[in-house]
């Protein structure tokens, strides 16, 4: 049961700031409320006032330049359904496709999915491996953050009290790259997420290699993060011999995982998980590079 709280609906960020720096302590920012709402359901939250962001001008925009620019208060669904997002990166609206279920993706926005830093983010882990930074803006001006700065921990970030999260921009990168996202788990909350994006030199596929690598480990780690060893090992190796070193990178990957044991497994369990999975998303790219699409070959798998 949800005690009385106060519901302010702001009109623009600069309003939206100043409710939060005078309210203080007793405010929390609303968007989606897919994770804010169950909290204060349970009694884990009970701010008094509730800042709802839903209605600021901007927050819904997806606007496609340079950069892709995804507003705070873009749905998972729309993020699913964008032409822009779809042409520029479509393996976000492939892992966005795989957020819960359609009612969840229907109202939880992106901007509350990475504010609330859940170490289960699917969306986190993946704008990760894409070099993503987040915008924050607050009575001091604006600023913008790797997520990597912005997520500290499990439901830590660095946005201050007075400070809302506008926006998740990134580069896509080249037509070259080869690109894909594993997640596993038995129910809708995933126990493991892998997302991997591979650079390719463009010089054909049988004589691509690679020159960027990029993976992010996501759901065992105290927060999404990525594996500079096993990426430094797959820098240069060719495409048609990846299938050959993929093992060694994923032990590496699996070595660099922060793993702790909990109820979905002990940490030597997840570690093995980690670097099964990182093969499967190793091979997911590399079939992707060929033009064959991949398939997930596993129970309770999602390759995107």
């Amino acid at each position: 049961m949800l005690r009385p709280f106060v519901l302010h609906r702001p009109r623009t960020a600069e309003e939206a700031c100043a409710l939060l720096a005078r309210l203080g302590e007793d405010a929390a920012p609303y968007a989606g409320g897919t994770e804010l709402l169950l909290l204060m359901k349970l009694g884990l939250l009970r701010p008094r006032h509730l800042v709802d962001v839903k209605r600021v001008a901007g927050f819904d925009d997806i606007a496609d330049g340079v950069r892709l620019s995804i507003g705070a208060g873009v749905t998972h669904r729309t993020v699913e359904r964008s032409a822009a997002v779809q042409a520029r990166c479509p393996l976000m609206a492939s892992v966005a496709r795989h957020v819960g279920n359609v009612r969840v993706r229907n109202v939880g926005t992106v901007g509350g999915n990475l504010a609330f830093a859940d170490p289960h983010s699917d969306l986190a882990t993946l704008f990760l491996a894409l070099d993503a930074s987040v915008e924050l803006v607050s009575p001091r001006g604006r600023r913008e953050l790797t997520l990597a700065e912005f997520v500290r921990g499990p439901w830590e970030t660095a946005r201050a009290a007075d400070e809302l999260l506008t926006s998740v921009r990134l580069t896509p990168w080249p037509a070259s790259t080869a690109a894909a996202f594993v997640k596993f788990g038995v129910h809708e909350r995933p126990t493991l997420g892998i997302a991997v994006a591979l650079r390719l030199d463009g010089s054909g596929t049988g004589r691509a290699r690679v020159v960027d690598a990029r993976i992010a480990i996501g759901c065992v780690n105290p927060c999404p993060a990525r594996a500079p060893g096993a990426e430094a090992r797959l820098s240069g190796v060719a495409l048609a011999e990846l299938e050959d070193v993929a093992g060694e990178a994923a032990a590496l990957a699996a070595a660099s995982a922060d793993t702790a044991d909990d109820l979905y497994g002990s940490a030597d369990y997840k570690r093995e998980m980690v670097a099964v999975f990182v093969r499967r998303a190793l091979r997911a790219a590399a079939a992707r590079a060929r033009g064959v699409a991949p398939v997930a070959g596993f129970p309770h798998t999602i390759v995107a």
